[in-house]
């Protein structure tokens, strides 16, 4: 299957977003003019992990054979790009083999590490050489639990997942900025990796790969694929980064919740915040495409909705979701971000414990405790969005919630209501729109910035507008049961 010639200017791209979420992958192809932007699912496969030997990994060669197929029933394409999940990684020995499935962010192992790290380098420290969020999982500090292992020291080349998926496709070694800037091993300044911090965490610094930009060719796909010499083009390879691209904003007074496993609450700057106000909020100043800053905090997301229904037994979603607006809000409500929530397990049973220990009665059956969450993430966003604004400086005048979240049209409600903003959900497939609009431009079959990008999105991608319409005080007071 040969590539076929992009049109160029003025024409059409046929391209294809790879995309890899926590809990599946897909491969989507697109047909992109100045005035087309379609997307179509070709392929979709699961993303689950695999605990070996006491650690949770990624089945990353699964995942890699899905791409695969996928890429193979596109039919003929002018282009490929790869987006994921930031932070985990593989390790390639010295012939450039995989050196072990890459470990699941959510494993153990890095359990206390953050805190030893700390006493290596302050906290301040560190986020005045990064600009990044404490998170226990940031590749740092699995690097920091993997220090003495025999798989780090036989290691010759770190690669981020996406990066990882673009060698096996092409052949080729290196690191997509956006997801290098996650590693909190990335110099928030300079864009260049810090030699100086990773030796002075005792981390070999030589495995870090070179740099390369959005919207540059890595390389073509090498014969093993079977899809002939297609170009693989560098995107904004943290999913984040392609979805914050597709966010159908027009103008700069706008906020963005990436709403899935995680929200990632925040808004788009030129520059850095670094103060030591933005490191208590433990914010993040993350690069985004051109030269920006996706300036955010992590918020749990609907992880905790995820697994509640995987612990039910996988309900019907929607039937639940009716069954919640029924009921009355803040009957309970929890701290979505507390660690007690990030592994897996008993969902519910955890959500309980926490309504109990905050003096609360626990929610009584799946409608009260989807209610619980819903609420919970809500009040998460709001607090997100209002330290974003403080923070920066930046006027917000709506809230643009894409990805799968956008979906959930009681979340979307409720955060417009939390926030006291107008909300518009959707594109449910921002990653994807970001990725291969990225691509397309690389082609030279559209132009402009990021503005003219996300016009095309706003022309072809209609969202749904939710106004405020809950109580201020009783937010205001449900908010200050959780934080004072």
């Amino acid at each position: 299957m040969s590539a076929q010639p992009p049109a160029g200017r003025g024409g059409a791209a046929r391209v294809a977003a790879v995309d890899l979420g926590a809990a599946s992958g897909r491969v989507m192809a697109a047909r992109v003019a100045p005035d087309v932007l379609d997307l179509t699912e070709v392929a979709r496969f699961p993303n689950v992990p695999v605990q070996a030997g006491g650690t949770l990994h990624w089945d990353v060669l699964r995942l890699h054979q899905g791409i695969l197929d996928g890429l193979r029933a596109a039919g003929p394409l002018d282009s490929i790009g790869v987006d994921s999940w930031a932070v985990d990684y593989g390790l390639l020995d010295a012939d450039g083999r995989l050196l072990g499935n890459p470990v699941h962010y959510r494993d153990r192992r890095t359990d206390g590490v953050m805190d030893r790290v700390l006493r290596q380098v302050p906290a301040a420290q560190l986020y005045t050489a990064t600009g990044l969020q404490l998170l226990p999982f940031n590749t740092v500090f699995q690097l920091a639990a993997a220090r003495d292992t025999a798989q780090l020291a036989a290691a010759r080349t770190l690669l981020l997942i996406p990066d990882l998926i673009a060698y096996w496709l092409t052949g080729e070694i290196g690191a997509e900025r956006t997801n290098a800037s996650t590693t909190q091993l990335l110099d928030v300044r300079t864009g260049t990796w810090h030699v100086d911090l990773a030796a002075r965490l005792g981390l070999p610094a030589a495995i870090l790969p070179p740099l390369r930009e959005p919207g540059s060719t890595i390389g073509h796909t090498v014969a093993e694929t079977g899809l002939g010499p297609v170009p693989v083009t560098a995107v904004g390879s943290h999913d984040t980064a392609s979805a914050v691209v597709g966010v159908p904003a027009g103008g700069e007074r706008f906020a963005y919740i990436s709403a899935g496993t995680w929200s990632l609450v925040g808004v788009e700057l030129d520059r850095p915040v670094l103060s030591d106000d933005s490191r208590a909020a433990n914010f993040t100043n993350e690069a985004g495409i051109d030269g920006t800053v996706r300036y955010l905090r992590n918020v749990m997301g609907l992880w905790l909705l995820q697994e509640c229904l995987r612990c039910w037994g996988d309900p019907d979603l929607g039937e639940l979701l009716r069954a919640a607006a029924a009921v009355p809000g803040f009957r309970a409500v929890v701290d979505a971000d507390d660690p007690v929530f990030l592994p897996p397990g008993d969902m519910p049973a955890r959500i309980a414990a926490e309504c109990v220990r905050l003096g609360q009665r626990p929610p009584d059956g799946p409608a009260e405790t989807v209610r619980c969450v819903l609420d919970s993430l809500a009040l998460a966003h709001r607090a997100a969005l209002a330290d974003a604004r403080r923070l920066s400086g930046r006027d917000v005048d709506v809230v643009h919630i894409v990805g799968g979240g956008a979906r959930n049209e009681l979340l979307c409600r409720l955060t417009a209501d939390a926030c006291g903003l107008p909300v518009l959900a959707g594109p449910v497939e921002a990653t994807a729109l970001g990725n291969v609009l990225v691509q397309a431009r690389a082609l030279g079959v559209v132009g402009g910035d990021l503005d003219a990008l996300r016009a095309l999105v706003r022309a072809t991608h209609p969202v749904r507008r939710h106004e405020p319409a809950g109580d201020p005080a009783a937010w205001a007071a449900a908010a200050a049961r959780l934080h004072g």
